[in-house]
């Protein structure tokens, strides 16, 4: 038998395949493409605390190889998402994992989102704190950019909830073992990694930006090295569990990410273009599992051969 269930430390899923927050709603827009059971997890759109309308249009640019993005994270709040019939309440319905992204403009904000999620986690797995967002009392730098402010984003929202928790770090730093190890010790369970890399297009028929915000996060198969690469660094400095994402399409890209040391995966972009690819992408991983006789997930997880010499 193939087992295909993963285990994240303080929460297991049926398999290692989730979608990545933002570029599958809130589940329900997908629900008439496939069960959405078959899913390991359901991560949402950012939820933060009052409703938020983005940035203005166009957000959504398609480059070579990939896609940028500026949605400017538009969301219903999060008591629209708890109430709603088309956010939590439908979700509770849904036999998989959910998991709900988090974000705030300070960390009081974050800390009262994780607190208010806590207090109604019924259907709710686990926390994935986006910290690539500006802290407005910081002059507008990313939380995720700056080690200490990481550290403090977390360890608010470690206080604020008994939720298991994800950080999503950002690959733009100098380090990301360093952000690693200071977001584990600050009190996260697991990290997801990495969110999108700043990017910019013209068109150079009105020679105007093709995206409002003029600069917009870089998405898809584009960025699957530098990924690639960064889940392969965190994953060695760290001893609590990964999950890998950018410019996953294909089975064979999620299998290098386990190779790498992810114990699971997310996709993103891929969906876009082909609303299945999270399912072939399981059907996908089974065949390389049945094919190498490898019996669980464990079996290759970090196993990268590498030449020490």
């Amino acid at each position: 038998m193939i087992d295909i269930s993963v285990d994240l430390g303080k929460f297991k899923l049926k398999n290692p395949v989730m979608t990545a927050s933002g570029t599958f709603g809130y589940g329900k827009e997908y629900a008439d493409f496939f069960p959405l059971e078959k899913l390991g997890a359901i991560v949402v759109k950012g939820i933060c605390e009052k409703p938020s309308h983005g940035n203005p249009t166009p957000r959504i640019a398609e480059v070579t190889s990939g896609m940028l993005n500026a949605i400017g994270l538009q969301g219903p709040g999060v008591e629209k998402f708890l109430h709603d019939e088309d956010y939590m309440p439908f979700l509770k319905k849904v036999n998989t994992a959910v998991i709900v992204n988090i974000w705030g403009k300070t960390v009081e904000e974050y800390e009262r989102v994780a607190k208010r999620l806590d207090e109604e986690k019924e259907g709710i797995t686990a926390l994935e704190i986006n910290i690539s967002c500006p802290n407005i009392k910081e002059g507008g730098i990313a939380f995720g950019t700056d080690l200490k402010l990481a550290s403090r984003v977390v360890s608010g929202v470690r206080k604020a909830t008994t939720l298991p928790l994800i950080t999503k770090l950002s690959p733009n730093v100098s380090s990301i073992p360093d952000f690693a190890k200071a977001v584990r010790d600050a009190g996260t369970d697991v990290i997801s990694l990495i969110n999108t890399i700043p990017g910019m297009a013209i068109d150079i028929e009105t020679r105007k930006p093709k995206i409002a915000n003029i600069r917009g996060g870089l998405s898809g198969p584009a960025i699957k090295p530098i990924a690639l690469r960064m889940v392969y660094e965190a994953a060695g400095a760290v001893d609590i569990p990964v999950i890998g994402m950018g410019g996953i399409t294909t089975a064979e890209d999620a299998i290098e990410f386990f190779l790498a040391g992810a114990s699971a995966i997310a996709v993103g972009t891929a969906i876009f273009a082909d609303p299945f690819a999270p399912l072939n992408i399981i059907d996908g991983i089974k065949k390389y599992m049945k094919r190498k006789s490898y019996s669980c997930l464990m079996d290759f997880i970090g196993k990268v051969n590498i030449d020490k010499k």
